[in-house]
């Protein structure tokens, strides 16, 4: 395989952080912390109903049972020969993508069955508050939008539970995808099938993956060493095979499939991929500009669960700290070039101005809206003017699948 043309940042652990403020280092401080950096008034020059917009991460998902990256058993700590798979590789590469769907094949079932866990509920009970105004995510396992979804949330590296054609970008449902890629390779179904009922795609123990050769990483993704990657099928949009796209050069494009669907070459378009912003892709302009408008009609920025080590994401944050926003940031280890944000800080401030605790999402945030509730706080948030994300319609997309033979 090629060298790379691109460097993944920061896979290495970052420098631990300063507690800020330098009491936050118990469950209780920390809460105390937090609730006086929502209480405070915004800063000077930013509107006084304006609420706070949430950043987070992979870290956010770790308590539903979904690997990170750069946690402290994130996949670049285990897993040092791993790496994603880029956008031009999944493009141009017939044998790249049987390997990328059939790891996906197999790590989509746990990622389907795993639940929002109490961080991202913790979120919701902010939003009724009147704290929360929205969420920009760089998470892409859909757990923001089904724990909150009266919260505007926009999904910055899109989601796993659709998939989108490179042609003419019409959306299908993951599920419907599952069961034709279950179809299209039988011998894989039943192997599937054997490991769920094995539990051997469940266990949380590094060393008894390893052991049983399974390697799970993030968005769903097992890896499995020396499997017959070259023998996976994938089907091809089934819009572009019913009416060929056309190409950029003005030709018109083609789809051709095997005798059970599965896409095979000469074809060059209608070319399926997840709903997300691959490794090298760019985000959707539309998607940015939401993103920046969100910052920008906030008071308070709250990072949850990411090292911001992805220049989409810590521009966001400079973005906040560039407007003169108070940013609180929870995270279990370091974030990339935080002194940024906290640099001016009052040494003496004890959380309106700014805070950066290191304790789990999961614990702190329901302990955080226990406290608010306690004291009677409520929020004059406004909700930011994009909207939730929905669901694509299941049973349409399905029988576009079911019928694409007929």
């Amino acid at each position: 395989m090629r060298k790379p043309l691109m460097r993944i940042p920061f896979t290495e652990l970052l420098p631990p952080p300063v507690i800020i403020p330098s009491s936050a280092k118990t469950l209780p401080s920390a809460v105390a912390a937090l609730t006086q950096f929502f209480t405070s008034p915004p800063p000077r020059g930013l509107p006084p109903a304006s609420g706070t917009v949430v950043l987070s991460g992979a870290g956010l998902s770790v308590a539903s049972g979904l690997a990170d990256y750069r946690g402290t058993n994130g996949t670049y700590r285990v897993n040092k020969t791993y790496r994603p798979i880029y956008y031009h590789e999944f493009l141009s590469n017939h044998e790249a993508r049987k390997r990328y769907w059939a790891r996906s094949f197999l790590g989509w079932t746990t990622l389907h069955k795993s639940q929002p866990n109490a961080g991202h509920y913790a979120v919701r009970d902010l939003g009724q508050l009147g704290i929360i105004s929205s969420v920009i995510t760089q998470n892409v396992d859909s757990f923001h939008t089904k724990a909150h979804p009266h919260i505007p949330t926009l999904e910055l590296h899109g989601y796993l539970r659709s998939t989108v054609c490179t042609s003419c970008w019409n959306e299908f449902p993951r599920d419907a995808f599952q069961n034709e890629l279950a179809r299209l390779n039988p011998k894989w179904a039943e192997f599937l099938a054997e490991a769920i009922a094995s539990g051997a795609l469940d266990t949380e123990d590094p060393h008894e993956k390893r052991a049983r050769g399974i390697r799970l990483n993030p968005d769903g993704d097992v890896e499995l060493p020396e499997a017959p990657y070259t023998t996976f099928r994938y089907p091809a949009c089934p819009t572009c095979l019913t009416s060929p796209p056309s190409l950029a050069d003005g030709t018109r494009g083609t789809v051709e499939v095997d005798h059970d669907g599965a896409w095979k070459s000469p074809s060059n378009a209608g070319i399926l991929k997840p709903a997300v912003v691959m490794f090298g892709e760019s985000i959707r302009n539309e998607v940015k500009t939401a993103a920046e408008e969100a910052i920008d009609g906030a008071g308070r920025l709250l990072v949850l669960a990411t090292s911001l080590a992805t220049y989409s994401a810590w521009r966001l944050a400079k973005r906040a700290k560039d407007r003169g926003m108070s940013i609180a940031i929870v995270n279990i280890g370091g974030v990339r070039g935080e002194d940024t944000f906290f640099g001016g800080l009052d040494p003496h401030q004890g959380g309106g101005q700014g805070v950066r605790v290191e304790l789990p999402t999961d614990a702190l945030l329901p302990a955080l809206v226990e406290e608010l509730r306690r004291s009677g706080v409520r929020g004059t948030a406004q909700r930011a003017k994009f909207q939730p994300a929905t669901m694509p319609a299941g049973d349409n997309g399905a029988a576009v699948f079911k019928d694409m033979l007929s």
